[in-house]
């Protein structure tokens, strides 16, 4: 601690309890713990000389960005733990037009980045519903994804170089083409390979039109057999998503009210985006599909203030799931589309059975649901009923072929259910790549990769670094 002191100027190293409280956890309410402390770095050189200190006095580290992940991935630990603040770190550092790429510092807001460059005719595609808050960091760190990524793709399609501050603190960049695609071992792996200071990210044309439709539904199964229509016509949307009734109530009696019908059993939010060619051509197969199955009201709208309001509710979504308890589990768990409709009838009944208020809202293109579970954490019972619950909702999507997590990472939050998916030697892989990175298992340990101690799986695996620095 005295070395950081020295190292960094008064306000930049946060030890009192009321700035440690505001770090105790992210997005995942279940798992809080104190840091040892906060740093506040500004730069590349201020991230390596944390990292290098914590290196040599053998104390773990985690990097933080907005603290809006949703899986406990950038909570310190089991350990004495120093946390990274990495949201001071916002520029945007170099921006391209003609490569159709930006280079910016990781606590950079998702949103952000496009509003400064909507001049230029592009944007960045991946939205997460956090998108107002997430930082790009983050988005990289956790591989998110977002309403539009059934087309745009997940964020590690966009990402085309990164500098990274590995766990001893050597400088390393990372790009696309440059030997053995280790850049591709970066977007998703949670922090445990080290902090990442810089994004060089791919821009995309911003579309010519847009067009998005709201129809509500009786029942969330009606809603389902629409979603399998449109992906069965060879349509692609950049955006297909669902919200039940508790949703729907709990949105309409916020701050995000959206003017979705409060009769409905569910509503399913289309989006169209390309040339006015494409989307005059793809709304004639929607509206076709639509009229297949009517449902009960239907708004359609091209107007960018009524997108919005649409857009509204669903953005706002889990904010508003502050009307019904105090603290929110959201899981994350992907299923084939074809199950849809089953699988999210025994998420119900799953949370029926626990007593547990459960409510949906989801990305229904790609089969990434997200269950809600609301519970006032200060009851152990409630706590206790929301992490079985999901549990068994997370076991269900795998046994339906799925997967635990579509992007909000495994974090500490699914570290035990990582064995739904995964046999032991898997694992054992697992904690190998993290060795190259981090020998000592210093950088955000005991996240998203099981240890030893965790699993009761035997020592941690060890090996040599392989990466050059630059």
């Amino acid at each position: 601690m005295a070395s950081l002191l020295r190292r960094f100027p008064q306000g930049r190293v946060l030890v009192d309890t009321a700035s440690k409280l505001a770090y105790e956890c992210d997005g995942f309410p279940l798992h809080r713990r104190l840091p040892l402390a906060i740093v506040v770095p500004r730069s590349t050189e201020d991230v390596r000389d944390i990292v290098k200190l914590c290196n040599e006095h053998g104390v773990a580290f985690v990097a933080r960005g907005a603290g809006t992940g949703l899986s406990g991935g950038a909570t310190p630990g089991d350990r004495p733990t120093v946390v990274l603040a990495l949201a001071g770190m916002r520029e945007l550092v170099r921006f391209d037009p003609d490569d159709r790429v930006a280079v910016v510092q990781p606590g950079l807001v998702n949103l952000d980045l496009s509003v400064a460059i909507q001049d230029s005719g592009l944007c960045f595609a991946p939205d997460p519903s956090s998108q107002k808050a997430c930082t790009l960091g983050g988005n990289v760190a956790e591989n998110s994804g977002g309403p539009h990524c059934f087309k745009y793709g997940m964020t590690t399609d966009h990402v085309v170089g990164v500098t990274l501050v590995t766990a001893d603190g050597t400088v390393r960049h990372l790009r696309e083409g440059d030997g053995a695609d280790l850049l591709g071992l970066v977007p998703g792996h949670e922090g445990t390979f080290g902090i990442l200071t810089e994004l060089e990210l791919r821009l995309v044309p911003a579309p010519q039109k847009i067009r998005t439709w709201l129809a509500a539904y009786s029942d969330m199964s009606a809603a389902c057999r629409a979603v399998s229509r449109i992906v069965g016509s060879g349509v692609v949307p950049a955006a297909l998503e669902i919200l039940d009734e508790l949703t729907i109530r709990a949105v309409e009696a916020s701050v995000y009210a959206a003017g979705y019908p409060q009769d409905a059993g569910a509503v399913l939010l289309i989006e169209l985006d390309g040339s006015h060619l494409a989307v005059d051509t793809d709304t004639a197969v929607i509206e076709s599909i639509l009229a297949e199955e009517p449902p009960l009201t239907l708004e359609a709208t091209e107007d960018a203030e009524q997108r919005t309001r649409l857009w509204k509710g669903r953005k706002g979504a889990f904010g508003a799931m502050g009307r019904l308890a105090p603290d929110l589990y959201v899981l994350d768990g992907v299923v084939p589309r074809s199950k849809l409709e089953r699988v999210l009838q025994e998420i119900c009944e799953i949370g029926r059975t626990h007593e547990v208020t459960l409510s949906n809202v989801f990305h229904a293109g790609d089969g990434n649901l997200h269950p809600n579970l609301s519970f006032d954490g200060r009851d152990p019972i409630q706590r206790a009923r929301a992490l079985e619950a999901g549990r068994e909702i997370l076991a269900l999507c795998v046994r339906e072929g799925g997967s635990i997590s579509g992007e909000h990472g495994v974090g500490s939050e699914k570290l035990e259910h990582m064995e739904f998916m995964f046999a032991s030697h898997d694992i054992e892989i697992f904690r190998a790549v993290k060795a190259c990175f981090d020998p000592k298992g210093l950088c955000n340990p005991h996240k998203a990769i099981p240890t030893g101690a965790s699993c009761k799986e035997g020592a941690s695996a060890k090996a040599p670094g392989v990466l050059g620095a630059h």
